[in-house]
């Protein structure tokens, strides 16, 4: 049969999946790797790590808040100041990620994309120095401002890394590219939990070193990453620069001509002039991506208060929940990141076979089925010890379910159209970080409250995600960011026209 060649990608016109004769990612000239390596390590690898590395030092942090107390005013602290306390300190983190996400869209404008993921790593050293002397300053102050300019960084590196990638990508492989910002959350979940382990970092004298030394991919994106092209999508269309594009894609891919990308960019780039930029107060009152954005709105809140967060960040406190014994929840903990991670790694080979939508909906059916379970079996806990084990495997299978499925992580890249884009990442960015906030924040109380009936409200979230994505959530899978946008539409016209045939018929009944 006949081929068509784009950016040195193969494919078969027969075929109407357009799959690749060549079934693993074509080999790159360029500079595409290095710089997926070095974002994913600079960026939401730094978000997965600092989610779980607060897990293992539990009890060290809450020790040091009482020591930290005792020596200022004298008095040990109640019970529930230490809960306020080490509440607001893991909250902390997301409200620095949503202040973040805030300010993504006013910084990006001034610095750009490149400049904007070098700055997020500077702030992330700046918190690891101040992280670092929090033990010897006995101050759990420099704890919650380590964590908030942490949370900065990650909520402003986390919008950043999406955005890169997904602007980086020819569409062919653009769900393989992004998925590599879940895959690097998932490595540093692991690494968090790694280097939590007693034998490695998670001891009482090395708390404060544990929740810092991730900083060093930090400082390794603040070296590398100025020899690396900018993003040619933001080159095009945001500078109108078409030769500096066509260098970029050139360094990212290799030689090439790169006129079908560049006739995609300016299309995208026509559609944008003729209905102008927006800021996240004009999207939210623009009624044509009206369904775009709850869609994505609503898939991320879904996914933070599915129970992810409270999983990574609380696993020690939910596995004592279990009945694991102490000495060995380290290492549970240890198998639920390696889990994690093996199951984000092979979501990457599905994600353009079977397409996004399954992999999302799946995901969150299985999720809340074995969430009931786990509610369950935490009643039954005291029948027997073999119970507390089938408990913790159960909620290790909740994160492979979720890990499964992290194509909502492509998703924001790829509904909205460049003139949308800043701004909807801004929005989801902010909402995404208030989940996690509020999870992080009223778990500690949940579970002192309701105990093992807190899973039952996880349950609830994730059965109205499986809802909303099974029957509204299109696929994108191989489509242009403007034929979705035009699936969008058509989803509402749809909708529309169902309502007013319905209407018209109760009219004709009266």
């Amino acid at each position: 049969g006949t081929h068509c060649v784009i950016s040195k990608y193969i494919f078969e016109e027969e075929d109407e999946r357009c799959l690749p004769l060549y079934r693993s990612v074509p080999q790159a000239r360029g500079k595409a790797l290095l710089l997926v390596i070095i974002l994913g390590f600079g960026g939401n690898f730094q978000s997965g790590y600092h989610l779980t590395s607060l897990s293992s030092p539990t009890p060290f942090i809450q020790s040091f808040i009482n020591s930290s107390w005792y020596e200022r005013w004298k008095e040990v602290p109640s019970p529930e100041t230490v809960t306020l306390l080490w509440s607001f300190i893991v909250a902390s983190f997301a409200i620095g990620g949503f202040c973040g996400c805030l300010c993504v869209k006013f910084i990006t404008a001034i610095m750009g994309r490149k400049k904007g993921v070098i700055c997020s790593g500077c702030i992330a050293v700046v918190a690891a120095v101040i992280m670092l002397s929090s033990k010897p300053a006995k101050s759990f102050e420099m704890i919650i401002v380590a964590r908030i300019l942490a949370g900065f960084s990650a909520g402003f590196g986390w919008s950043l890394h999406i955005m890169y990638l997904s602007e980086i990508s020819p569409k062919s492989i653009r769900g393989r590219v992004t998925i590599t910002s879940a895959n690097f959350t998932s490595l540093g979940g692991f690494v968090g939990q790694l280097l939590g382990l007693s034998e490695i970092l998670g001891r009482e004298d090395l708390w404060n070193v544990a929740l810092s030394v991730n900083a060093c991919f930090s400082v390794l994106l603040v070296l590398v990453f100025p020899f690396l092209p900018e993003s040619p999508r933001y080159l095009f269309i945001e500078k109108g620069d078409k030769e500096a594009c066509r260098k970029a894609l050139q360094t990212l891919w290799g030689p090439g001509s790169y006129k079908q990308e560049m006739d995609e960019m300016l299309i995208e780039q026509e559609r944008i002039d003729a209905v102008g930029r927006k800021n996240p107060l004009q999207l939210l009152k623009d009624r044509t991506v009206w369904l775009q954005l709850v869609t994505i709105v609503l898939i991320y809140w879904f996914n933070q208060t599915s129970g992810m967060s409270v999983i990574t960040t609380f696993s020690f406190d939910i596995f004592m929940q279990s009945g694991v014994p102490e000495n060995m929840i380290r290492y549970v903990t240890l198998g639920l990141g390696v889990c994690q991670f093996i199951t984000s790694m092979f979501s990457s080979f599905l994600i353009e076979r079977i397409g996004r939508r399954p992999l999302v909906w799946g995901g969150y059916a299985a999720m809340c089925t074995s969430w009931v379970v786990v509610t369950i079996l935490l009643n039954v806990k005291g029948l027997s010890d073999w119970v507390s084990y089938i408990s913790a495997a159960m909620i290790i299978l909740i994160l492979v379910f979720f890990a499964g499925g992290p194509a909502v992580g492509t998703l924001c890249g790829e509904i909205f159209i460049q003139s949308d884009r800043m701004a909807a990442s801004a929005i989801v960015g902010m909402l995404r970080w208030l989940a996690i906030a509020v999870m992080t924040f009223s778990f500690p109380f949940l579970i002192n409250s309701l105990g093992s009936y807190t899973f039952v409200l996880l349950a609830c979230f994730c059965l109205l995600a499986f809802l909303y994505t099974f029957f509204i959530l299109p696929e994108t899978k191989g489509k242009t960011i403007v034929e979705i946008t035009e699936e969008f539409k058509a989803i509402m016209v749809c909708r529309k026209s169902s309502s007013e045939e319905t209407s018209d018929t109760m009219m004709s009944r009266v």
